[in-house]
């Protein structure tokens, strides 16, 4: 599933090309398309924007486009009349300027609504890493708040705790805080959390400049991760065979250095 900097990294591409611009026709194949579509046909785009994994296209009556990719979606820029990369079939809403076509395509999540509506739908997400206004000692209180027992593999995937870390970067900051993913989110104190918040901006923030996402700091090939998907090779650290297997309720598919990143 994208993680938050690639969601905003897809609202900065698609900001350049649409904020200011009119929407003249929206099409797709998801009901919001067809059944709230022209609420915002007609009008102009104000802005572009992400919430954690939420995409939301703002325009000037007050109407949002918000999208939640999941694992298949993604948002695609094309010239009028050019070819698309995919099937039509598979676009989920489509967004026709003069200039530009904005198509996501195979997101499973879209709502086509006024902005109090999609504020509603948002409004439980934790702190953003990459926002302006991210808070770390707001991600620590609602941690606090949560369920001692929990994993922090759990803990840091919750996205009312924090928006916008994904499975793989889970594992890349539990590797770099040294924290085994079934440590129980009780154990963990306030320094602990801190820690985490602080890592998981850093991480989001460096993968949002050009080129790959690196979280080793080394952009050179075959360097880009610590752990994720490198189950069965040798840690970058100790050499110690990195570990893989599902944790968390519902068990997802993690990453880790059995020595590094100690059970207690």
């Amino acid at each position: 599933m994208p993680e938050g900097d690639t969601i905003h990294a897809a609202a900065a591409r698609l900001g350049q090309a649409l904020t200011g611009a009119v929407v003249e026709r929206v099409s797709g194949t998801h009901p919001d398309a067809a059944r709230h579509g022209a609420r915002v046909a007609g009008h102009a785009v104000t802005g572009v924007s992400a919430v954690g994994k939420h995409l939301l296209i703002a325009f000037d009556n007050g109407w949002v486009v918000r999208t939640h990719l999941g694992m298949p979606g993604s948002w695609h820029l094309y010239r009028p009349g050019e070819r698309w990369q995919r099937s039509p079939g598979a676009a989920r809403v489509a967004l026709t300027t003069a200039d530009w076509v904005a198509v996501c395509f195979a997101a499973p999540t879209v709502q086509i609504a006024p902005a109090e509506q999609v504020q509603e739908r948002i409004a439980h997400l934790g702190p953003d890493p990459l926002g302006e206004d991210f808070d770390p000692d707001e991600v620590v209180l609602r941690a606090a708040a949560a369920d001692p027992d929990r994993t922090v593999a759990d803990l840091l995937l919750d996205q009312s705790v924090i928006a916008g870390v994904g499975n793989v970067l889970k594992s890349e900051i539990l590797f770099l805080e040294g924290l085994h993913p079934a440590t129980p989110a009780g154990a963990l104190d306030r320094g602990k959390l801190l820690r985490l918040a602080e890592r998981a901006r850093r991480l989001l923030q460096a993968n949002r400049r050009p080129g790959p996402r690196v979280t080793t700091g080394t952009p050179a090939r075959g360097y880009y991760l610590w752990v994720a998907g490198r189950s069965g090779q040798p840690c970058r650290r100790c050499t110690t065979p990195i570990e893989q297997g599902w944790v968390g309720d519902p068990p997802r598919v993690t990453t880790w250095c059995p020595l590094c990143q100690p059970e207690d």
